[in-house]
């Protein structure tokens, strides 16, 4: 059973104590082999420069799992048509607006919606009071996209600057359909 989990932070990195230092720490130490890159000039970035490091790390690390936090969700979206790729499980956290434009990623801008995730199965979490995207243009983006949107109440951009050290549902996401089946080979039972 692989267990290969890519987590990708957004502009600025998501270093200790964001919940994304946690979940790889967390996943460590479940027996994750986690993969939890810094993305080149991650205070300024390029589009093009962040998809051609994503590529290669999707090449190198092969991943079952991908974690997605704000500004890594649009890059997804840009990307993801162009892979041969279809993961366990794709986390999209926080991702941010299509109707304003952050100066500093100004070349994320605008970004595809796209029509394939490359996931079996795919999870968006976002917040009431989100600075980068309102609720209502969550939900919209969850809708377009056909995937479940798990809104959390107060909970700013989910990240450390919103309380956020550690998000225990992200832990407890990836790891349920693993303890299922690892429940139903020790029943005997067929997976």
């Amino acid at each position: 059973m692989s267990r290969r989990v890519l987590i990708l932070h957004g502009l600025g990195g998501s270093d200790f104590p964001h919940w994304q230092a946690h979940l790889a720490a967390d996943l460590i130490k479940e027996n994750y082999v986690v993969s939890f890159p810094a993305f080149p000039n991650r205070d300024n970035p390029d589009l093009n420069e962040w998809k051609e490091f994503l590529k290669k790390e999707l090449e190198h690390f092969k991943p079952d799992y991908v974690v997605c936090h704000s500004l890594a969700n649009v890059l997804w979206f840009h990307t993801c048509d162009e892979l041969d790729i279809k993961l366990k499980k794709l986390m999209l956290v926080a991702p941010v607006s299509r109707n304003r434009v952050v100066e500093a990623a100004s070349s994320f801008y605008p970004y595809p919606i796209p029509n394939d995730l490359k996931s079996v199965e795919v999870i968006m979490a976002s917040s009431t009071n989100d600075p980068y995207m309102s609720v209502e243009e969550a939900i919209g983006l969850s809708s377009k996209l056909n995937i479940g949107n798990k809104i959390m109440e107060n909970a700013g951009h989910i990240n450390a600057a919103s309380g956020f050290g550690k998000l225990d549902c992200a832990t407890e996401w990836l790891k349920r359909e693993e303890e299922c089946e690892i429940n139903q080979e020790l029943s005997g039972e067929n997976v």
